[in-house]
């Protein structure tokens, strides 16, 4: 595990800050990677976002100032990025935010990368139907076992709230998993 304060003094010295943004890319592209690619589901699309990441936290650098870590600061550009990028597909595709999304449908069914049975798949086309806030804390609890307080660092949002957020959407996905093709 990286020690965020030393990396934190080497990015803000100008003597330093290239190869702390090197470590930092380094140690957190992966996990980053992983969040963007549960959202937009396409393995190029995640790789152009995480790119989009990285550059805004390197030109937003100086105006990190600690208060939350840099995980955390990290992961909401990460969200953010994501969402902009899928509320452009749906303006592209003319799909309200309360519709399913259709599109991250064909996605699974058409990407190469995906490499999940059947089961993994209907989970996926599950998890699709949930709306943003739902799906994204289903995803960061049940994938990633964040913690609830992390997450609310993460996302602005109470405890109690996740936790329901996360309740409802276990409800929904089971009942979706449950009915008969």
């Amino acid at each position: 595990m990286i020690d965020e304060e030393k990396l934190l003094e080497e990015l803000h010295d100008p003597l330093t800050s290239r190869k702390g943004f090197g470590r930092l890319v380094s140690e957190y592209s992966e996990r980053l990677y992983w969040q963007i690619r549960k959202m937009v589901l396409s393995h190029d699309d995640a790789n152009d976002i995480l790119q989009d990441v990285f550059i805004k936290a390197w030109t937003n650098l100086e105006n990190f100032r600690g208060e939350a870590k840099l995980t955390t600061w990290l992961y909401r550009i990460a969200i953010n990025e994501s969402i902009t990028f899928l509320n452009k597909k749906r303006s592209q595709n003319n799909i309200s935010i309360d519709d399913d999304d259709a599109f991250l449908l064909n996605i699974i069914e058409s990407d190469e990368y995906f490499d999940g049975d059947e089961a993994q798949k209907m989970l996926q086309k599950a998890i699709l139907t949930l709306p943003d806030k739902q799906r994204l804390v289903f995803q960061m609890k049940y994938f990633e076992e964040m913690k609830y307080e992390e997450m609310s660092d993460i996302l602005g949002t109470s405890v109690g709230a996740l936790k329901a957020s996360y309740h409802h959407a276990v409800k929904k996905i089971e009942k979706i998993l449950g009915e008969p093709n």
